[in-house]
């Protein structure tokens, strides 16, 4: 259904971030009522579950901080968002690219919540190979990735295709 002055609505775009904070919230509950602080739960090969609180950003950075990081972080991860839900109302129709900062948005929410109650982010998907362990994770920060690919992937296809109107030109 489009908006009021004719441009697609970014609703469906909204409802995919809500989508994505639900999905993350939930299996975080899942998560701290099973898993043990310390506990790992064989799943595969290359899979555990764990149970971590991660106080930093992305692989612990400025995990040792002090606690300023908490509320840094929360308020970039707002502002972030923010500014998706605005870019949503002006890329609603471009489906990739509203798909991506959906996912985006959803995982920087659901990240936020966390920090605004228990001052770090719930990690609990451990993957790992050959003695190397990637950093525990969560649906929030898969969101976030998949949506940062994908924005890369549109950007390209963008190109190509100014490209290819370049040339009939």
């Amino acid at each position: 259904m489009p908006a009021p002055d004719g441009r697609a609505s970014p609703a469906r775009w909204y409802a995919l971030a809500a989508l994505v904070v639900a999905l993350d919230q939930i299996t975080k509950q899942i998560a701290l009522a099973t898993i043990g602080r310390g506990e790992t739960i064989y799943v595969a090969p290359f899979w555990n579950w764990v149970l971590t609180f991660n106080p930093g950003a992305s692989f612990s950075f400025l995990a040792d901080a002090g606690g300023w990081q908490r509320w840094l972080f929360t308020a970039l991860a707002l502002a972030v968002s923010g500014w998706i839900a605005f870019m949503l109302r002006g890329h609603a129709a471009q489906k990739l690219l509203a798909f991506a900062l959906a996912l985006i948005m959803g995982g920087a929410l659901g990240n936020v919540i966390d920090r605004v109650r228990f001052g770090a982010v719930v990690d609990f998907v451990q993957w790992h190979a050959a003695g190397f362990y990637w950093p525990a994770f969560n649906v929030a920060d898969s969101a976030i990735v998949v949506g940062a690919v994908l924005m890369v992937l549109d950007q390209f296809r963008a190109g190509r295709r100014k490209k290819e109107r370049d040339s009939d030109d």
